[in-house]
């Protein structure tokens, strides 16, 4: 259970129209390292973690990535919304426009639309955790390839501040899986891997 605050977790103010960013942005939004693949993977990753400490986290930041997830889609609407249709027509961005008009939909910046193959859900805590840490710094290279296509500030600051987030989100996930190394034993291990019952790679023997 949420409480939604109506505000978005860091503002967004654009001024000026950018189909050409908007384009690139929307990655972000439903592409292969974005913030809709990030939400659903650690909301999914959960269920299956041992420790209640580290399904905190995982929940934590699942639900932090739905905040991003509200303000990638703020950040292209903003750029697109008040579009000319030569606008449109220049910008190359009449693919978009002619599916989905203005409205905002899940794909990365090539066109390939989003689906449940952009994240991973391994019920191993100690693989997605590492999927994690990886899937943190992919987001974080992609906003970084991002900001060096931007110049309005007005753009950058908003996404600024989500890539420091990626940073933040990957050192807790650093912190969720020593949490999971101090605790693990061969014992626990195999536990919650149903069906694994080699007692010599269980140490049983």
């Amino acid at each position: 259970m949420w409480n939604y605050e109506r505000r978005l977790q860091y503002p967004v103010n654009i001024k000026e129209s950018n189909a050409n960013l908007a384009q690139v942005i929307i990655s972000q939004y439903g592409g292969p390292d974005g913030e809709m693949g990030a939400s659903m993977r650690y909301l999914s990753q959960r269920y299956a973690c041992p420790y209640r400490e580290v399904s905190a986290i995982l929940t934590d930041i699942g639900t932090e990535e739905l905040a991003h997830l509200e303000m990638v889609a703020t950040i292209v609407h903003q750029l697109t919304k008040d579009l000319s249709m030569e606008e449109i027509d220049a910008s190359g961005f009449r693919n978009y426009y002619v599916d989905h008009t203005v409205g905002i939909w899940p794909q990365a910046a090539g066109g390939i639309p989003f689906n449940a193959c952009e994240f991973q859900s391994k019920g191993d805590i100690i693989t997605d955790l590492m999927e994690d840490m990886a899937a943190e710094q992919k987001a974080r290279t992609t906003y970084d390839n991002i900001l060096r296509l931007i110049h309005d500030n007005d753009v950058c600051e908003p996404i600024r501040f989500l890539r420091q987030r990626e940073v933040v989100h990957f050192q807790r996930f650093g912190e969720a899986l020593r949490i999971v190394q101090d605790n693990l034993n061969s014992k626990n291990f195999y536990a919650f891997n149903p069906g694994f019952d080699c007692d010599e790679c269980a140490g049983k023997n």
